[in-house]
């Protein structure tokens, strides 16, 4: 077990592309950290460069509490899983599993019960005789976790481990994983793009965009209380409505209402000299208003998801088009054409600056 502390890390290529910039994150002992961003936000750069695959420019890199940027791979005392899977093909699953510890010199009665007992926690206990190429996709995941288990490292590092499972079956491998990690205890850190595999999986969640953290908290305080626009257009499914309109008196201006948000964020903005904010508001957090006040949504599809219905529309701000996702009754969906109205829900609203991004209300 190990704390992995990073420290204003950098990672500049020899074309002059900053690729990870004064990245600071400490991960904690027995902790499941998820990295998360868009392809190209430096998230894999990162890991690897804690894997020792990839040379710091700058900083500093502690496992354990000890220094390790001129350390091997091998000398960190780390496990990676790729998204590949990386299975030697000619190899059992018994001895893909069993093979780091053959070269290190591990007894072969010692290395037998260790593949053994990981086979066991995951359910492969069936197939230690037979070849990848027998196996579906999970199994061969799950044979990539074997062989970093059976190293008993300090630190899991996984890179996109489900990125080539379909569907369904990603859901349920990464429950098997979170699960997994927790009976271990052992340092975990996750890289994924997806958000929804992030929010389930990790005790925390970092998030990344072009080479910088935006934000690290837990899942349920990222999603209450995102730091900038960009955390809180990629946190949640669907996307939070993020809405450019005017400051008006008590509130913010949508062309024939004006919603009431934070007077302590607007004055903030005022200011600063702004005369708009972007009103963040989740799909769930708008009230159907039957008096016809409220901002007034043309529905143009509606999305039925069996429990969950989300109504896509388009309201008007400033004469022009916005926008709109809200979640609407199940078993009264409205139908494409409609007009309905709605206002956020109180307390639920989200301010930030239209200048700089960043959150305005507490």
């Amino acid at each position: 077990m190990a704390t992995v502390d990073m420290q204003q890390l950098n990672k500049v290529y020899e074309n002059g592309f900053h690729a990870v910039k004064d990245f600071t994150l400490d991960v904690r002992d027995g902790e499941f950290m998820v990295l998360v961003g868009p392809s190209g936000s430096g998230k894999t750069t990162a890991l690897r460069m804690v894997a020792g695959l990839e040379d710091i420019t700058s900083g500093t890199l502690l496992i354990g509490g000890k220094v390790v940027n001129n350390e091997t791979p091998k000398e960190r005392d780390i496990a990676m899983v790729f998204q590949n899977y990386a299975l030697y093909p000619h190899m059992t699953v018994a001895e893909n599993m069993g093979f780091a510890l053959k070269i290190a010199g591990v007894p072969k009665p010692e290395i037998r019960q260790k593949v053994e007992d990981a086979a066991k926690l995951l359910e492969l206990t069936e197939y230690l005789g037979r070849k990848p190429k027998a196996l579906s996709g999970g199994q061969r995941q799950r044979v990539a976790m074997g062989r970093a288990i059976v190293r008993q490292p300090k630190v899991f590092l996984m890179d996109e481990p489900l990125s080539n499972l379909d569907a369904k079956l990603r859901v349920q491998t990464r429950t098997q994983i979170a699960s997994l990690q927790r009976r271990l205890g052992i340092t975990t850190v996750y890289v994924t793009h997806d958000q929804v595999e992030a929010m389930t999986m990790g005790d925390r969640v970092a998030v990344l965009k072009d080479g910088l953290l935006q934000q690290c908290d837990t899942p349920r305080r990222m999603y209450e209380k995102p730091a900038n626009v960009f955390v809180a257009g990629f946190i949640g499914s669907p996307a939070m409505n993020l809405i450019e309109a005017p400051i008006a008196d008590g509130g913010v201006a949508f062309d024939g209402a004006v919603v009431p948000v934070d007077r302590e964020s607007l004055s903030r903005a005022v200011g600063r000299g702004e005369r708009s904010v972007t009103l963040g508001v989740r799909p769930e957090s708008f009230d159907v208003t039957t008096d016809g006040t409220g901002i007034a949504v043309v529905v143009n599809v509606v999305e039925e998801l069996g429990a969950d219905a989300f109504a896509y529309g388009t309201a008007k701000v400033d004469g022009s088009d916005v926008d709109v996702i809200v979640r609407v009754d199940a078993r009264n969906t409205p139908a494409k054409g409609e007009t309905l109205h709605f206002l956020p829900k109180a307390g639920e609203t989200h301010i930030f600056s239209t200048v700089s991004g960043e959150r305005l209300s507490e």
